[in-house]
């Protein structure tokens, strides 16, 4: 028999944006085979978490998926949802909504950006009580004037993938400390739980380091670029039918919904989308192929494979909540989908 470490995350109720919360249950067992169904329910104080009363403050957590845990011994990571007491989901519980067949189509690629601040809460990088040169040298960059914290960002990425997180690809941003990784899943539960699982294997890298990830849409207020989280989204149609004209009724029909997207998409957004730094404004729906100024970007992969492909929605923040982004795209997608078809 062996003692595993196994550690629960889940998401709290903290408002306005979710914080990850975690704490480790030790089972011992001959072996663990991935098998979330083996493992036990757990009670929390929701009390401290902002998702109970002080006067009856157990919540339940409910494992659903689980990941190797590369940093740690006879480990595991385990991504829960958030239960009543009478086992319903807790109303902070965004990823229980996400059910049936379209959200099993669903494919989406999370391109999350965040920045790194020191114990100053100044970007990495940035000199005491000044600024670095204007941005243009630091996105994608290489040396050591324009990029800060490549070893941070390295570690992170080797851990994800070692741990099964669909990790594709990492980058520089365009503001020094600025980074960004892409996350990608099929199926909306799978895609939203790699996301979560990457951004609490990144705050966990980072505190051996004395670094703050900040997820703020705009950390540094004047000429420099925001932090989002754009979602690329495709689903079976899509992918295998598509079409000129059903792309574009699909994105125009999105525009239809745009303030209740804005709703979920992270707060804070306003500072982010003003119509520049690659943005498009919060005011304005907007879509167009390779378009980096619209509110949805039809890529030029998706026209070049004759209209087949998916969609970038790029007005999510980088502190947003992954399934509240997902339930909310598949809400519009559809009705958008049926209106595309008449």
């Amino acid at each position: 028999m062996t003692n595993f470490k196994f550690e629960y995350v889940w998401t709290d109720g903290w408002d306005p944006s979710p914080h990850l919360r975690s704490k480790t249950k030790i089972i011992e067992m001959e072996n663990f085979d991935m098998d979330v169904s083996k493992l036990p329910m757990w009670s929390f104080d929701g009390s401290s978490t902002n998702q109970a009363e002080g006067g009856s403050s157990d919540c339940l957590l409910k494992p659903v998926r689980a990941y190797k845990d590369p940093a740690r011994k006879n480990a595991f990571l385990i991504i829960a949802e958030v239960l009543n007491p009478d086992g319903t989901p807790h109303e902070t519980n965004s990823r229980a909504k996400l059910i049936g067949d379209m959200a099993e189509q669903l494919w989406i690629g999370y391109e999350q950006e965040y920045v790194l601040m020191n114990d100053s809460n100044r970007p990495i990088g940035f000199p005491d009580g000044g600024f670095p040169e204007p941005q243009g040298p630091y996105y994608c960059a290489v040396g050591q004037h324009y990029v800060e914290g490549r070893e941070i960002i390295e570690e992170h990425l080797d851990l994800c993938l070692e741990a099964g997180i669909g990790i594709t690809g990492i980058n520089a941003e365009v503001m020094l400390g600025q980074w960004e990784y892409q996350c990608f899943g099929k199926g909306a539960q799978r895609a939203c739980d790699d996301l979560m699982m990457s951004r609490y294997l990144l705050f966990r890298t980072c505190e051996a380091y004395n670094v703050v990830v900040n997820l703020h849409p705009k950390p540094i207020k004047g000429d420099w670029n925001g932090s989002g989280m754009h979602c690329n989204f495709s689903w079976d149609y899509i992918r295998d039918t598509g079409g000129k004209e059903y792309i574009e009724k699909v994105c125009a029909h999105y525009g239809k919904y745009h303030k209740e997207h804005l709703a979920v998409y992270g707060p804070d957004n306003d500072q982010r989308l003003t119509g520049a730094h690659e943005t498009a404004s919060m005011e304005e729906f907007s879509y167009g192929v390779s378009d980096r100024g619209a509110s949805i970007r039809i890529p030029i992969y998706t026209v070049e494979h004759n209209w087949k492909g998916y969609i970038e929605d790029r007005r999510p923040a980088s502190n947003a909540d992954p399934y509240a982004i997902a339930n909310r795209v598949l809400e519009t997608l559809k009705e958008a989908h049926e209106v595309a078809l008449k």
